[in-house]
C-alpha cells in the first residue's frame, strides 16, 4: 500500500480508501461482512474509512462504528452530511441548524466523539458559504471534527468557498471528493486543476464507474450488478451513452489483457496515477470484491499505458455527462432559470 499526504493537512492516508456506501441495505452487506471487510482492509494497510449519514439512512455509519471498536485511533474516519435524511424539509442541506444537529447524530451512530473529516455531500445553493463554513469552523473548534471538506462540488463553487473562507476569516475546505474514472474524466478539465491550485486532498469516488470497469460487464453478457437493480437506466445498452461506455470497456479490457492486468487494476491504477488524486475510494459489497480491489494497491501504470487509455477515452471527457452529480441546480430546475 502506498501513502500520500492529505492535501496540506500533514495526515498520511492510504492510496486506496474503504468506502462504506454498500454497508447495510444499499449493498445488502451484513454487519459480520462489514467487520470482515474492515479487518481485511486495515490488515492490507488501508487507513481511511469513508461513510455518510445518508447511506442506508444511517445504517452504514452504525455498522462502521461497530466494526472499528477498539481501533479508532488507527483510522482516518470520514463521513458526510447534506443529503435528505427524511421528508422534513430542514433535515437536509448545509445550514448551521442542520449540520450541528446531524453531526451529533452521526457521532452517536458511529460511537465516537469526533470524526477526522466531515464533508458536505453536495453543494447546497440555499445556504451561503459563510453560513456553512462558520458552522464547520465552530464544530472544529469544539473538537467534534478535525478537518472539513466538500464532495462533488463544481469547480467554481470550490473556488468560491476558498474565497469566502479567506474573506470571513473562517476555516476552509481541505479536501474535495469528486467522481472520477476512466469513463468519467470531466473533472480533469476544471476540478482537479483547482484542487491542485488550492492544495486540497482529493478522495475520488466511483473509480470503477459503478461496476462498468470491474471486469464483470462485457459485450454479450447480462449486466447484473448491484447498481443495475436500482439504476437500470445507467446500464441499458440501448441508451447511446451506455453503448459508448460498453464500447470503451471492450477496448480497455483488451488493453488490460495485453498489459497482464485485471480491469480493476487498470481502473484503480489510472485514478491513483493522477498527481492531484490522494486516494481512490473503493466500495466493495463482499469480501471477495475487496480482495480483488486490494490486488490493485500497488499497481502503477506506465506512461505508454496511460497514453493508450487516453486514445480510448480522451482527457477531460465524460462518456455519460448526464450522470454527473455536479450540474448546477439552475440547469436541472426550470424554476431557477425563469423566476
Amino acid at each position: 500500500m502506498r501513502y500520500r499526504t492529505l492535501g496540506r493537512t500533514g495526515v498520511q492516508v492510504s492510496s486506496l480508501a474503504l468506502g462504506a456506501m454498500n454497508f447495510g441495505r444499499i449493498g445488502r452487506t451484513t454487519q459480520d461482512e462489514a467487520i470482515a471487510m474492515v479487518d481485511a482492509a486495515l490488515e492490507a494497510g488501508i487507513n481511511v474509512i469513508d461513510t455518510a449519514d445518508a447511506y442506508s439512512g444511517g445504517e452504514s455509519e452504525e455498522m462502521v462504528g461497530k466494526a472499528i471498536v477498539g481501533r479508532r485511533e488507527d483510522i482516518v474516519l470520514a463521513t458526510k452530511a447534506s443529503l435528505p435524511m427524511s421528508d422534513e424539509r430542514n433535515h437536509q442541506g448545509s445550514s448551521r441548524r442542520w449540520l450541528v444537529t446531524e453531526l451529533d447524530d452521526s457521532l452517536r451512530r458511529l460511537g465516537v466523539d469526533h470524526v477526522d473529516l466531515y464533508q458536505i455531500h453536495r453543494w447546497d445553493p440555499s445556504a451561503g458559504d459563510e453560513e456553512t463554513l462558520s458552522a464547520l469552523t465552530d464544530l472544529r473548534r469544539a473538537g467534534k471534527i478535525r478537518y472539513f471538506g466538500s464532495s462533488t462540488f463544481p469547480a467554481y463553487r470550490i473556488v468560491q468557498a476558498q474565497w469566502a473562507a479567506r474573506e470571513h476569516h473562517l476555516g476552509r475546505y481541505v479536501t474535495e471528493q469528486p467522481g472520477y474514472s476512466i469513463l468519467q474524466r470531466g473533472i480533469e478539465t476544471h476540478v482537479l486543476p483547482v484542487t491542485e491550485q488550492y492544495g486540497l486532498g482529493v478522495l475520488a469516488w466511483s473509480p470503477l464507474a459503478s461496476g462498468w470497469l470491474s471486469g464483470a460487464i462485457r459485450e454479450g453478457r447480462d449486466i447484473t450488478t448491484s447498481r443495475s437493480t436500482f439504476m437500470p437506466h445507467r446500464f441499458d445498452t440501448a441508451v447511446p451513452a451506455n453503448r459508448a461506455k460498453l464500447d470503451a470497456v471492450e477496448r480497455l479490457a483488451a488493453l488490460a489483457d495485453e498489459a497482464g492486468l485485471t480491469m480493476i487494476q487498470l481502473a484503480l491504477g489510472f485514478v491513483t496515477a493522477h498527481p492531484a488524486v490522494t486516494s481512490a475510494l473503493i466500495g466493495p459489497r463482499t469480501l471477495d470484491h475487496l480482495h480483488s480491489h486490494l490486488a490493485a494497491a500497488d499497481t502503477m501504470l506506465s506512461a505508454d499505458l496511460l497514453d493508450a487509455i487516453d486514445a480510448i477515452v480522451a482527457p477531460g471527457t465524460d462518456l455519460a455527462a448526464h450522470e454527473k452529480n455536479d450540474t448546477p441546480p439552475a440547469l436541472l430546475n426550470p424554476a431557477l432559470r425563469r423566476r
